[in-house]
């Protein structure tokens, strides 16, 4: 996914934007939802893992007060295919295969307020906690926002096109026409916060140490061989292949840190050490810098006065409020009821449960606090049980078919979400990138070619999730879910489900929210019926995330986001190499041939066409690998928040753009409370 920089740690309480999601879901909008899921868990709201869902939507009978955003609802990208477009010339921005839609004189993007007023502050609630403020090596639990609000990239995405991107740190952007390497011209008035200017020495360093300190960056530059000073305001990477058009793309993301910061000293006069964790504040180059830190508690990030490029086009109308605050929470219960309370500004609620009976409060009727949806073009992605197929009993794709076999998702979405939700068939839910029906066309051509690889009914069965009829009586699915688990050696001995060589199937379901547990305990009880021992165990964030690095779980819930132009992160997620590194985002351990082949046709798709072909194959491929058992999804996103918080009329197609692109209305005083209501 084009923009996904940092992988979620927090399995609990998630949207996916994937956005938010997503995480991310893409990169230069959605800040708060991006930060706070991946590096620490939104408090309701997570883009790092599901709470109750990956998405949001109410149920039939909850209507909210307030109109919807004005957003488009197809998630099928309009290509212009440039066939005249000459990379060698330098110019103010890049796309992977249409037309930029903004010149090189555009004076802002079109879905910002360019008059929105500067001030005040929003505060928002994050679950977990945190020990550093240094997002960019495995170690530690990082602050949310420390690893977007004060670093630039060198390139910015727009939040209504699916992958441009425009200069930010970097003037221009060209590349050869083989897509051998990419070079980018910096702005000679770029400096960091201390007034030093932003060099290319900083964006050199920075990439060969983001290539050392984290197995993320590690497999996302991996055909990224060298970066190298070529003038005096320019870098140059080279790659390791031709014809990847991504490369040059996912180069523009990189986040550049200061060399001669951490180099140097401390106020102790002691060497930084970058491998170590910190909560010292770092020094940046972006709109916000760190302020206050209370750690594990709250952060605070203020607005930089005399920011370098407040002034630039790309961002107009964007980083409006004085504070940026994260409150760190470590119940759901309290994260909701201080929305309530005006402790915070802002929540992505996803709990339908939730949406539909705790928002008939006072504030909510008086309209201080507004709710609203929103429809994403986003794809959902994939929110899911994932095993651990490291693990010996889940090597069999059979056992893994037969758990998902035992999930009554009709019986769960109907006493639990409302009705709200639906069923997960693919990677890439909510696009056209999702495989549906028979393989046909180009995806049947790229298929054949590894025939004798696949399963055969590959191509005679289109994938489907077991269903039921809802009313909790899953007998027949059972009865399916036994059979496979038998063909797989596994049989009952003394009521329990007991392999050839004897070993019991005992599975543990590792959460770090109590709030997922009412989602598993149904499921457990089904998996019993079939002998198998399931037991729950929530565990505190630092744990979970140690125990999820280090691959010690038979089951968690995770979630992979998804962006339309998919690309090098695939290979975060499902690649052999990232099934090996301690923290990557394999977390299934999955490691195939055929995927890494299917990988290699999404990276070097020379057309969108080629693009979507290929993302299906490997869709279909890792439906019938059984590697998770999916669960669920909305194309909607439920929002919560205090009506002084505003947005532009018309919202972009691809982000909320919160914090981005809102602002405070200074002048919006609380109504009065209702008789009989507490000051």
């Amino acid at each position: 996914m084009r923009g996904f920089m940092t992988r979620p740690v927090v399995a609990g309480a998630a949207v996916i934007f994937l956005m938010v999601a997503a995480i991310f879901y893409f990169s230069g909008g959605d800040e708060a939802s991006r930060e706070a899921g991946q590096e620490a868990g939104m408090a309701g709201a997570t883009a790092a893992g599901p709470a109750e869902t990956a998405g949001s939507a109410a149920g039939p009978a909850e209507q909210t007060s307030e109109e919807a955003f004005r957003r488009p609802n197809e998630v099928v990208i309009p290509v212009t295919e440039d066939a005249d477009f000459d990379p060698t010339i330098p110019r103010h921005g890049s796309s992977l295969f249409g037309e930029l839609k903004y010149g090189p004189d555009f004076d802002h993007f079109d879905y910002v307020n360019p008059d929105a007023p500067k001030g005040g502050a929003v505060r928002y609630g994050v679950f977990g906690s945190f020990d550093s403020l240094n997002p960019f090596i495995v170690k530690g639990q990082a602050a949310a926002g420390s690893s977007t609000y004060i670093y630039d990239t060198l390139m910015t995405a727009s939040m209504d096109e699916p992958a441009s991107e425009y200069g930010l740190l970097a003037e221009s952007v060209r590349h050869p026409k083989d897509y051998s390497s990419v070079t980018y011209r910096l702005r000679a008035r770029a400096t960091w916060h201390d007034g030093e200017p932003v060099t290319p020495e900083d964006v050199v360093w920075t990439f060969e140490t983001l290539k050392k300190s984290h197995p993320f960056y590690n497999a996302y530059y991996a055909n990224v061989v060298k970066a190298e000073k070529t003038a005096e305001h320019e870098v140059t990477f080279t790659f390791n292949q031709t014809g990847n058009r991504e490369l040059p793309q996912i180069v523009g993301q990189l986040p550049v840190l200061p060399k001669h910061y951490w180099t140097g000293k401390n106020a102790k006069g002691e060497t930084r050490n970058f491998a170590e964790t910190t909560l010292e504040p770092p020094l940046g180059s972006g709109p916000y810098r760190v302020g206050k830190v209370s750690p594990g508690r709250s952060i605070t990030f203020e607005r930089v006065p005399d920011y370098w490029a407040a002034d630039l086009p790309v961002n107009a109308g964007t980083n409006n409020f004085d504070k940026i605050v994260f409150e760190y929470f470590r119940d759901t219960t309290v994260a909701l009821e201080a929305l309530k309370g005006d402790r915070v500004d802002f929540r992505i609620e996803n709990s339908a449960k939730n949406w539909a009976t705790e928002y008939d409060v006072p504030p909510v009727r008086r309209g201080d606090l507004k709710r609203e949806e929103i429809r994403t073009m986003n794809p959902a992605g994939m929110q899911a049980f994932a095993f651990n197929t490291r693990r010996n009993k889940f090597k069999d794709a059979r056992v893994r078919e037969a758990f998902n076999w035992a999930f009554d998702f009709e019986w769960m979405n109907k006493n639990l979400f409302y009705d709200s939700y639906t069923r997960t068939d693919s990677y890439f839910a909510n696009s056209e990138l999702a495989a549906h029906g028979l393989p046909q066309g180009r995806e049947l051509a790229i298929l054949k070619e590894f025939e004798d690889k696949l399963p055969p009914e590959i191509f005679t069965e289109a994938y489907e999730n077991p269903k039921t009829d809802g009313s909790g009586n899953n007998r027949a699915n059972l009865r399916k879910a036994a059979a496979l688990l038998k063909d797989a050696g596994w049989t009952i001995k003394d009521g329990k489900l007991t392999s050839e060589q004897g070993e019991v199937m005992t599975v543990e379901f590792l959460l770090d929210q109590p709030t997922f547990e009412r989602v598993v305990a149904p499921f457990q009880q089904s998996l019993k019926r079939l002998g198998i021992e399931a037991t729950i165990r929530t565990v505190d964030t630092p744990q979970y995330k140690n125990r999820t690095d280090n691959y010690d779980f038979d089951i968690i819930v995770d979630t992979f986001g998804q962006s339309l132009s998919p690309g090098n992160e695939q290979r975060e997620f499902w690649g052999c190499a990232a099934a090996e590194k301690t923290g990557s985002r394999n977390t299934a351990g999955i490691c195939d041939p055929v995927v890494e082949k299917l990988i290699d046709k999404i990276i070097y798709a020379e057309s969108r066409a080629e693009l979507i072909a290929a993302s299906r194959a490997l869709d279909r491929v890792l439906l019938f690998g059984h590697y998770v058992v999916p669960q669920w999804y909305s194309p909607n996103t439920r929002l919560a928040y205090w009506a002084r918080m505003k947005h532009p009329e018309e919202m972009p197609p691809y982000s909320s753009g919160f914090p981005t692109i809102w602002w405070a209305d200074k002048g919006a005083a609380p109504a009065a409370p209702e008789r009989g209501e507490a000051e």
